[in-house]
């Protein structure tokens, strides 16, 4: 009897996992610890920086990110004044050994500021952080209306080796039908300016699975993106989440025949892109992410997302230490996101001292992350680092998983000895085999975490 006929299908488009556990899972934390506590024993010398910018000049239908359209007059240099107070209270937290490996600029839209701003975001990082942006990599994501070219001069002078475009479709239909109002021949100037200000890695972002997109019209997309011989591409499927645009029209109902139709399109131009993109010379680095042959990558290089830590600045951040993961609160409406972003700019240094949101690493969570982390990429994952680390084998530590995964034909067989890695098919369900490793606690905590 063939095994995989007694596993359950599964539903490819579940969660997106970017990071674990998600926000939804973090509640408040009733001993609101000092960040010096925290970070005392932790290693310092390879950390990731993150500063998050929360505005943009209008919001996706599909967007769920901690983002509100515009600013006020005067909200911005508030919002960068608070940053820099919590830049100088996390550094103190930190500590003088601190080196960063890799930074970013995220959002939002970290080019809905002004050149000027745009410098003294750098100068956060740089003075208030102690981050040498010109000798890490820095990526920065950036919208068609904003790159402008005294925006991008700025960033290429500060060390930016990654630019990364949400571009989403190069068809106007279908941006209009994802709410991202746009023309494409202003994406196409957009591109024009970045390859001028000579960034070394431009990412252009996509989405499968728009109403009305078909293979011809993705394929579209995919062209006009080559055009441009980017060094990274990412594919993304379409959410359509609740409080977003999509989400509050309706578009989507909850109908299993209609589910599994979208299911099976957005499979179905997933694998069109991938093989597309493969055959243009790019290798596939996870489900998402395609890098051009010989392209540099843009990773942090003694910087590990599995061991080392995060720190995060701005009220969209997060961070992470080996025993804790925290940020400010979060919200996806906008009216509750306008409420945290007045919180945090009238915040004195003082607060910014403790963590206040988040969710103990304790039990087998690490093994749990550190094994999403690696075996989501297409390059998957080395025992032997894996039992180095917590003296395991993930095999004796998630056997019902694993088994459910070889199963599924989700496994490579082929994989080198002492690697464990995806197969094809186990990529492309990438965001259902990933929950299958969240806990039963974080299960819980995300399921009765109050949407706001």
């Amino acid at each position: 009897m063939n095994i995989s006929t007694l596993v359950p299908t599964v539903r490819p488009y579940q969660s997106y996992v970017y990071a674990y556990p998600h926000k939804t899972a973090y509640r408040p934390l009733a001993d609101r610890p000092a960040l010096r506590e925290l970070w005392a024993a932790e290693p310092k010398d390879a950390l990731s920086l993150y500063l998050h910018i929360p505005f943009c000049e209008v919001r996706c239908g599909f967007c769920n990110l901690f983002t509100r359209i515009g600013a006020p007059e005067g909200l911005v240099a508030a919002y960068l004044d608070a940053l820099e107070r919590q830049a100088g209270a996390v550094r103190e937290g930190l500590g003088e050994d601190t080196r960063f490996a890799a930074a970013a600029f995220g959002g939002g839209t970290p080019t809905f500021l002004e050149a000027a701003e745009l410098e003294r975001l750098c100068d956060i990082a740089e003075k208030g952080m102690g981050a040498d942006l010109a000798a890490v990599p820095l990526s920065v994501e950036a919208s068609p209306a904003t790159a402008t070219a005294d925006r991008l001069a700025v960033l290429a002078g500060r060390g930016t080796t990654r630019l990364s475009l949400g571009v989403q479709s190069f068809v106007d239909a279908e941006a209009r039908s994802a709410v991202r109002p746009q023309r494409r021949a202003d994406v196409e100037a957009a591109l024009g300016r970045i390859r001028e200000a000579g960034i070394p890695v431009l990412n252009i972002d996509l989405i499968y699975g728009i109403e009305g997109q078909t293979e011809r019209s993705w394929r579209r997309s995919l062209d006009a993106a080559l055009a441009w011989r980017p060094e990274e591409l990412y594919l993304y499927p379409l959410y359509v989440r609740p409080l977003t645009g999509l989400g509050r029209k309706g578009s989507r109902e909850p109908k299993a025949e209609w589910e599994a139709e979208w299911d099976e399109q957005r499979l179905r131009l997933y694998r069109a892109g991938r093989d597309h993109l493969l055959a243009h010379g790019y290798e596939q680095v996870s489900m998402r992410m395609f890098r051009a042959q010989g392209a540099p990558s843009t990773g942090g290089g003694d910087h590990a997302c599995q061991t080392d830590g995060m720190v995060g600045l701005g009220c969209g951040a997060r961070s992470y230490t080996s025993a804790l993961h925290y940020s400010f609160d979060y919200a996806v409406d906008m009216r509750e996101i306008r409420g945290i972003v007045d919180d945090y700019v009238s915040r004195p240094a003082a607060d910014f001292a403790r963590a206040e949101h988040g969710r103990p690493m304790t039990g087998d969570e690490p093994r749990r992350r550190h094994l999403l982390q690696s075996v989501l990429q297409a390059e998957g994952m080395e025992l032997a680092g894996y039992r180095a680390r917590f003296g395991t084998d993930p095999a004796e530590d998630f056997p019902v998983e694993l088994a459910g995964f070889a199963a599924r034909g989700w496994l490579d067989p082929d994989a080198a000895p002492g690697r464990l890695r995806l197969s094809p098919e186990g990529l492309a369900y990438s965001d259902a085999l990933g929950p299958e490793l969240f806990s039963s606690a974080v299960r819980a905590a995300m399921a009765t975490y109050d949407l706001k």
